[in-house]
């Protein structure tokens, strides 16, 4: 399994919510975070906003991965959400996002911070992973290609990255 795979639960996974823009997404993230992560989520969502303030999250195609290290946080968390209608996010590629990646860490684990988000970014530049998870119509379904993704073996193997 991978690093993001090992984090999310079925009920990590949130598809096609209905939320109006990004700052409600981001409260929708922060308390599903803080509920797996028994943190505050006001903190959690203020962390989320502070990483955003620094620079977009947003990989393009239509994928985000709002992060962030917490020094009250115990260990990693994360959150799947699709929202129903893409929300702009300032991504590089100036398209909207519909796939939201929520994660959180604690402060000092930069190793696993690092990983994590390296295992994301592999993951969403698989072209045929992305469709299979636009299309994904259950939380389970989802789940399955999140936790089966492997870079170079499995079902999506020799995918190519960006196609």
């Amino acid at each position: 399994m991978n690093a993001v795979g090992e984090l999310l639960q079925l009920e990590d996974i949130a598809l096609d919510v209905d939320v109006p823009n990004s700052t409600a997404l981001l409260q929708r993230i922060a308390a599903m975070l803080a509920r797996r992560g028994h943190l505050i989520e006001a903190e959690v969502l203020e962390s989320l906003k502070v990483r955003e303030e620094l620079g977009s999250t947003a990989l393009g195609h239509g994928i985000a991965i709002p992060h962030a290290r917490m020094a009250r946080c115990g260990a990693a968390a994360g959150a799947l959400v699709r929202t129903r209608f893409a929300l702009p996010f300032n991504a590089p590629d100036g398209k909207p996002v519909s796939v939201f990646l929520g994660l959180i860490v604690p402060k000092q684990a930069n190793e696993r911070h690092l990983k994590l988000l390296a295992t994301a970014a592999a993951m969403f530049s698989d072209r045929r992973f992305r469709e299979r998870l636009w299309t994904s119509v259950q939380a389970s379904q989802a789940l399955e290609l999140l936790t089966q993704w492997s870079n170079g073996s499995g079902p999506f193997a020799g995918a190519r990255p960006n196609a």
